[in-house]
């Protein structure tokens, strides 16, 4: 059973989703105030987040931030009557996992829902040439089970896209990928046009991984097409 954990002021949208997660065979928690749902989200395990931006006393995007602190790695997908791009991106850098406009429709919630759920469940690796539970490139070794990644034996601690990007690269050596391909596939939508998501994501990792982000060894730039990691350590 998944727990989702459903911070949300608007009593009919709450009934809406317990309703149509319940089908899934979530159970759900909710609240509508937002240290509330901090304490709630610090002292439970949840396997998703659903959370509105706009909320009375601390705002979603605060709670999201709040969250990503302490927690990388349970998903979160935000609900949002903000349309804006700028809303969007600044949600998925924050840390949100989906971000989706108020108002929505329910199946295209459940169908994201259920996506979460898959790719929590299934890392984005496409090759199954390297043993994907355990990945070792130079200096770096990626736990895909334990979603841990140290480097010359140090830890580095990664977000989730971080360290999604992270091992979609590195299982696949060599691959380039566009930017549009790589938001595809970590994120899950087509978040047409966010493509500097991707670039702002790459260079958070590379200034985490790399000893020189100007002279990179493990993500090198394709140019005109993307990214790659580096086949040749």
């Amino acid at each position: 059973m998944y727990r989702v954990l459903v911070i949300e002021d608007d009593p009919n949208i709450v009934d809406l989703l317990k309703i149509h997660l319940a089908d899934l065979g979530c159970e759900v928690t909710s609240t509508h105030n937002g240290q509330h749902a901090l304490t709630l989200a610090g002292e439970q395990a949840f396997q998703l987040i659903v959370l509105d931006l706009m909320l009375p006393g601390i705002n979603g995007m605060e709670i999201c931030r709040q969250v990503r602190l302490t927690d990388r790695s349970t998903p979160i997908m935000i609900l949002s009557a903000k349309s804006e791009e700028i809303d969007k991106v600044l949600g998925l850098e924050t840390g949100a996992d989906d971000y989706l406009t108020k108002p929505f429709s329910i199946r295209e919630f459940i169908a994201r829902v259920k996506v979460i759920f898959r790719r929590k469940e299934e890392p984005a690796v496409e090759s199954k040439t390297i043993n994907p539970l355990h990945i070792k490139w130079g200096g770096m070794e990626i736990d895909v089970d334990k979603r841990k990644v140290t480097l010359d034996n140090n830890r580095i601690e990664l977000s989730p896209k971080e360290f999604d990007l992270l091992l979609l690269l590195a299982s696949n050596p060599g691959k380039s990928y566009s930017r549009q391909r790589l938001l595809n596939l970590v994120w899950g939508y087509d978040f047409e046009g966010y493509e500097h998501t991707v670039n702002s994501h790459i260079n958070r990792l590379r200034s985490k991984i790399e000893k020189n982000i100007s002279d990179p060894q493990f993500i090198l730039t394709t140019w005109g097409i993307g990214y790659r990691f580096n086949e040749e350590l």
